[in-house]
């Protein structure tokens, strides 16, 4: 599992991308991701391609991101789902809270 995270070249939009399973064993790697940049972006594009897995705990990852970029004004792409990930965010309601792609 790896997770990295590239910043625009104006620092508006953060990417971040995750390679293998999305569990509880990444969630430090996850929060560094987004707290570690130098300015905060006004976007966030989450990069599902590499993903094989998501548990619970990755949704709570990803609604601690959410929080962290505004909550209801946070602008949080999920995008490059495999069917597998799109049916857990869609069972989870993900969809009403982020914009998936």
């Amino acid at each position: 599992m790896a997770i990295t995270s590239l910043p625009s070249a104006d620092g508006q939009e953060l990417t971040i991308s995750i390679q293998g399973r999305f569990d509880f064993g990444a969630h430090q790697e996850f929060r560094d991701s987004y707290e570690r940049v130098s300015a905060t972006p006004e976007r966030y594009v989450i990069d599902l391609k590499g993903t094989t897995y998501l548990d619970s705990s990755a949704l709570g990852m990803l609604l601690l991101l959410r929080d962290h970029a505004g909550g209801d004004a946070a602008q949080i792409q999920l995008v490059n789902c495999s069917p597998d990930v799109r049916k857990i965010l869609t069972i989870s309601n993900f969809e009403q809270l982020f914009s998936i792609h």
